[in-house]
């Protein structure tokens, strides 16, 4: 690419110290050269100041910018957006606690360049052992932004990953702050919902990232209550209309409503802690939705039903239900130190995000 576009790295982050040079040293790895690294310190305490800091002077290209008082995850990445070069044409977010593979800026401004119209590019991503992203069919062409969102929406095919697994158009930052909503379960999922409404999409057949699953963060501790199943209800509730004709999207709404229903009767048969309520209780409000206590008994009762035709398969499914709370349980009590009295302070972040971002 003789012409580099100006590409903006952003890495917000809090307390990342275990991960934080692993992926700075991602970024400056780039093949792709023309980029600006913004670095945002939003108070942290654990040696990951220092850790940025040692950075500054090795790449001209890197620039630290610290909070003087502590925001949540949601608004220090829109803070840190607003920081990005007027020149930049994409934009590029890291976060703290994953790392990009060598070609991810050269491939994704590569297939943002086949077109003006394009204002969104995603990829395959690699997050933990799992690669995710697929669905999308193979073409190098641009797709219709809206044609994506369909697929997303009718056949659950998902290739946002998280904010780490995309790039932006800069100028859609420019123009909308902030640029991520307040108060949504998945801020990152809805803005690029947002943008296929009007821009095209573009998909690199690639692993361009890494995601990492091992870390302490509040994604790790909610996974127990299957947020996906809360996010694409409220996705489809949400977004069906916009895509769809009438009849369509009423006919998806009802059917998400009917399968996220059937997910909370299970969970009811099983005795689900109360956080698992509070969680997804707390995710309908976004919807300004309450749990539908009537729907619920009803889908319960069609669950018993199909737990008696079928008795063998339920004990089995429950026993192994079982199983996994009691090794998670285990596994939760031996990971507390023996001197910790106190919970470990976590910043006051929006559901479904990781802490230390």
């Amino acid at each position: 690419m003789v012409n580099q576009p100006l590409v903006s790295v952003v890495t917000p982050f809090h307390n990342t110290a275990a991960y934080l040079a692993e992926c700075i040293e991602s970024v400056i790895a780039q093949s792709y050269s023309n980029f600006e690294y913004i670095l945002v310190d939003n108070c942290s305490t654990d040696g990951s100041t220092e850790i940025a800091e040692r950075y500054l002077g090795r790449d001209p290209r890197i620039r630290l910018l610290r909070r003087s008082m502590l925001l949540s995850q949601v608004q220090n990445y829109n803070r840190a957006l607003e920081e990005i070069s007027s020149a930049s044409k994409y934009c590029k977010i890291v976060q703290a606690d994953d790392f990009i593979f060598p070609d991810c800026l050269h491939l994704m401004v590569q297939a943002f360049e086949q077109s003006e119209s394009i204002g969104l590019v995603s990829s395959y991503d690699l997050k933990g052992g799992m690669v995710r992203g697929s669905g999308i069919p193979y073409q190098t062409a641009p797709f219709s932004g809206r044609e994506i969102a369909r697929l997303s929406l009718r056949d659950g095919v998902f290739p946002f990953g998280s904010p780490t697994t995309v790039m932006y158009r800069s100028s859609l930052i420019r123009g909308q702050r902030p640029f991520y909503e307040e108060g949504l379960l998945h801020e990152d999922t809805e803005k690029c919902m947002q943008i296929l409404d009007e821009w095209d999409f573009a998909f690199v057949h690639q692993v361009l990232s890494f995601l990492r699953a091992d870390n302490e963060s509040i994604s790790s501790a909610v996974r127990q209550f299957e947020p996906g199943r809360l996010d694409r209800y409220i996705v489809v509730q949400r977004y069906a209309a916009r895509f769809f004709g009438t009849d369509e999207a009423a006919a998806l709404k009802k059917q998400a409503r009917r399968d996220y229903y059937r997910f909370l009767a299970e969970a009811a048969l099983r005795w689900r802690e109360a956080e698992f309520w509070t969680y997804h209780q707390a995710g309908l409000k976004t919807l300004n939705e309450s749990l539908d206590r009537c729907l619920l008994a009803k889908e319960m009762g069609r669950e018993i039903l199909r737990m008696g035709a079928s008795p063998v398969g339920t004990i089995l499914r429950l026993a192994r239900y079982w199983k996994r709370r009691l090794n998670r349980s285990r596994k939760e009590i031996s990971s507390v130190p023996v001197d910790e009295s106190v919970p470990k302070h976590r910043e006051d972040f929006p559901l479904g995000r990781t802490a230390n971002r």
